[in-house]
């Protein structure tokens, strides 16, 4: 049979005049299907098998002519007279379907001559092989469970093979019950997805984790460098804030004497869109106290491949084009090593406004704004990230770079955090958190100052956070995980919003 699961561009439904036709023309069949005395919306369904168990076992259930049921949507009809072949498609496939007026009888073969593509029905038969040696199922029944009153795309054939799909891929996100109607490809997408998010449940969870539940609207915005999103709350009369991540809250219940935690959440940050980058993302955060960065890095050495094996099957994987090794052990990289080496600046000895001129000097504009942690980012995602494709811990940031890590034990003006990069993406970041309440003063403190200086990414500080930290935290290793954009890598998509069930898209245009 052809593909009908295909990115191969086809014709949207029809416009205009030609819609409202096919529109009333469908309203028309509902009615007459009504005057049958046909309920074409009932309550419920009798047992049904799925596509998929049927095919795994066809050949048993073919010879003894078992009675069996599907249900799912007709995706074609092809009549012949007093018979028909339709495709049935269930969440597990499709399923060819052959109906003959003189075995259903005339009731039904009324009933179907009412029915169009994309309703959905029940029908139940046997299984058979065709003359032409297709897998088929024989009706003997027919129930409609819902009438469809707006077409799907329609079919377009090119050559011998027939597809549907969209050209415009920003119109399959903004219609994602059709996209995942007509898309294989995005049905097991999200189905990965979702197992993703499982075993990572399962994995911290075994490692004696705690799953914990942190506010999404915040009085104060903190735990990483991004603009918010704000709100107004009536009744308080106040400005409240999306958070932008989890961590400040996470780790106050550190110091509560819960020694493992995380949280799966939605974080909000109000910043640019592109094929990496989504306003509404969601982050995995953990810590543990009692350890510090290097217990995190055994921590994804271990998780990364389970992921793997878990989604594809196997710790080898290949996103955009190129084959990549998650069997650990990962190599490290000191993150000024890597700098002095793609870009000759050993930015660990420089200014702030060394670091200006030698980055304006590498074509990089520098805002005024910016601070030396800023600079030696930009620089370092100009010319180490796009490089890192096999798995690569980035360590020992500098301490400008990392407000919430503890200052590295043996590196000097270096803390203890490291960056996990797939495929140039940056999935992991982890500290040893910093639990000196007058070092994180200190440091908010100098972010409160390029906050006044003009950097609107840096946050205000927080009075209550520093209020627990000086109860006293153990010393705690913390990480966050990007969960879009490991989907992204262990599912082969290009772009986050392939992994978000429902983007934020720009506005359409007309």
């Amino acid at each position: 049979m052809p593909s009908h699961d295909s990115d191969t561009p086809i014709e949207l439904p029809p416009a205009g005049d030609d819609l409202d036709h096919i529109l009333r023309a469908r309203r028309e069949k509902l009615a007459r299907i009504r005057e049958l005395g046909i309920d074409p919306y009932p309550p419920g369904v009798e047992k049904v098998s799925s596509t998929a168990d049927l095919l795994a076992q066809f050949d048993a259930l073919a010879d003894a002519e078992t009675p069996v049921a599907i249900a799912g949507r007709l995706m074609s009809i092809r009549l012949m007279g007093k018979a028909a072949f339709c495709d049935l498609q269930d969440a597990s496939g499709r399923l060819q379907v052959y109906l003959k007026k003189d075995v259903i009888g005339d009731d039904i073969w009324e009933l179907f001559s009412h029915l169009d593509i994309g309703d959905i029905v029940r029908i139940g038969g046997h299984l058979f092989i065709t003359r032409t040696g297709q897998q088929s199922l024989q009706a003997t029944s027919l129930t409609l469970l819902t009438k469809s009153l707006r077409p799907l795309p329609a079919v377009k054939e090119k050559g011998d093979q027939t597809w549907y799909g969209w050209e415009d891929r920003e119109e399959r996100y903004r219609d994602r019950s059709l996209d995942l109607i007509l898309n294989r490809d995005s049905r097991d997408t999200l189905i990965k997805r979702s197992r993703i998010v499982r075993e990572l449940r399962l994995f911290f969870e075994g490692k004696g984790f705690v799953e914990i539940e942190t506010p999404v609207l915040q009085p104060l915005y903190g735990g990483a460098l991004a603009r918010p999103f704000i709100t107004h709350h009536n009744t308080l009369d106040r400005d409240l804030y999306l958070r932008i991540a989890d961590e400040l809250y996470l780790k106050r219940v550190i110091v509560g004497g819960i020694p493992r935690v995380y949280e799966i959440a939605k974080d909000f940050r109000n910043e640019g869109i592109d094929r990496m980058h989504s306003p509404e993302f969601t982050m995995l955060e953990a810590y543990a106290a009692y350890a510090d960065y290097e217990f995190a890095m055994e921590l994804m050495e271990e998780l990364f491949p389970r992921l793997a094996r878990v989604t594809v099957g196997s710790e080898q994987i290949r996103w955009e084009g190129v084959d990549i090794d998650l069997t650990p052990p990962y190599r490290r990289l000191p993150m000024s090593e890597g700098i002095k080496r793609e870009a000759g600046i050993d930015v660990l000895t420089l200014s702030r406004d060394e670091l200006a001129v030698e980055a304006r000097n590498k074509g990089l504009p520098v805002d005024p704004s910016w601070g030396s942690g800023k600079i030696i980012d930009e620089l370092f995602s100009a010319f180490v990230q796009p490089n890192l494709i096999q798995p690569i811990f980035v360590t020992d940031h500098p301490v400008a770079l990392s407000p919430l890590a503890k200052r590295h034990r043996r590196v000097v003006d270096c803390a203890e955090r490291f960056e996990l990069y797939i495929g140039g993406l940056e999935l992991v970041n982890a500290f040893s958190e910093l639990n000196d309440p007058l070092d994180q003063r200190a440091r908010f403190e100098e972010q409160a100052r390029l906050r006044a200086a003009g950097d609107d990414e840096m946050p205000p500080i927080d009075e209550d956070f520093l209020a627990a930290l000086e109860l006293g935290m153990p010393p705690t290793a913390g990480l966050g995980i990007g969960v879009d954009r490991l989907a992204m890598v262990l599912t082969g998509s290009t772009s986050i919003r392939d992994v978000i069930l429902f983007p934020l898209l720009r506005p359409r245009s007309y």
